[in-house]
């Protein structure tokens, strides 16, 4: 079925995605291996469901609009695959990170720790939790591949998406070492800029472009230009988000305030911080970020370190420098003037967001 989709009905698309991704797991349900436990297939069931901006399904949709592709459920499922390849970048990233808030609620491998403590099983409730957080996050890879592939477009179509959606899972899982890597060597902002391209920005914005453009068809020319206007605009969502991982608001953001900076991410705005800072303030950051036992005041008195040395105001002007990239690069784009408004309404929700 065709029908007319205004470029601003964000919220419309959100709720086919969602529909389309609820009965993909209704559909998983009766093949659930008997005897299995069933904690995992509910919890990933929660957590694929439980909000999220759905911003990697809105542009593989507008990719595919964009390159003449029409409305319809195939497009809608396709896209709503990605999703769950989120969930499972979402829950691996927690581990690696120690992250035990996610979206206001607690992070998947905090809620398996939490049932082996309150079970009084025998071992470690946080190696379990941990364990078992990997096999959910393994899960939704597996059903996101599956659910692209049954997603309803012809098997040419979907041939020359996958190719796209294979190099963005190998990016997103290069671009997760480049950030361990980085969290251990020299901290530098080429470094971090680096990583936010492979781990974040590509995944975000260019490749589910790409993926929705591929499948509906479209030149190599159209699929090239998607990269002009996605990659600054990735690596404008990606800073936004380290910003808001140090200076949001836990109830808007769901995640602590605290998380970053106890675990030393190695972000750009902090690495500006750490090249401008003075000598008693390098000496406090040294002291201070990375700490596990990190508490609030000491959070308190790293952002105002970071506010001191120009840090974020230098993150505010790289974002809109990238946005203004963005914007210009999408001008000369050849897509319709629907997907060019529908686009330019996802950038602002993008940049401009508080979580």
């Amino acid at each position: 079925m065709t029908v007319t989709v205004a470029p601003t009905d964000v919220n419309g698309l959100r709720a086919r995605f969602d529909a389309e991704l609820t009965a993909f797991l209704d559909r998983q349900d009766p093949d659930w291996p008997d005897g299995a436990p069933r904690g995992v297939f509910t919890t990933l069931h929660r957590f694929v469901l439980a909000g999220g901006k759905r911003l990697r399904p809105l542009f593989c949709y507008w990719g595919w609009r964009g390159a003449g592709g029409p409305d319809g459920t195939p497009i809608v499922a396709a896209a709503a695959a990605l999703e769950l390849f989120h969930a499972f970048a979402l829950i691996h990233d927690d581990i690696l990170d120690g992250s035990d808030r996610r979206r206001g609620e607690p992070s998947v491998h905090r809620i398996f720790a939490d049932l082996h403590s309150r079970s009084s099983w025998r071992g470690d409730p946080e190696t379990y939790g941990r364990n078992t957080a990997l096999l959910c996050g393994d899960l939704c890879a597996a059903w996101s591949d599956q659910m692209f592939h049954e997603c309803g477009l012809n098997a040419e179509a979907v041939l020359r998406g996958y190719g796209v959606f294979a190099l963005m899972r190998t990016e997103v899982i290069a671009g997760e070492y480049l950030d361990l890597v980085s969290g251990v060597g020299d901290g530098s902002v080429a470094s971090a800029l680096t990583v936010i391209r492979m781990k974040a920005a590509r995944y975000t914005v260019t490749r589910p472009l790409q993926i929705g453009a591929t499948l509906a068809g479209a030149p190599e020319e159209l699929v090239a230009a998607l990269a002009e206007f996605g990659d600054p605009l990735g690596d404008a969502f990606q800073l936004r988000d380290d910003v808001l991982g140090v200076f949001g608001d836990p109830a808007v953001t769901g995640k602590s305030v605290l998380d970053d900076l106890r675990e030393g991410k190695p972000t750009v705005m902090m690495a500006l911080a750490r090249d401008a800072a003075d000598r008693a303030q390098s000496a406090r950051l040294r002291e201070l970020f990375g700490n596990p036992d990190l508490d609030a005041d000491g959070a308190a008195e790293l952002r105002k370190i970071i506010e001191s040395t120009g840090a974020r105001t230098k993150i505010e002007q790289m974002i809109q420098v990238r946005a203004d990239a963005a914007m210009a690069a999408l001008e000369q784009t050849a897509v319709t003037a629907e997907c060019r408004a529908a686009l330019t309404a996802l950038a602002a929700q993008a940049i401009d967001r508080q979580h």
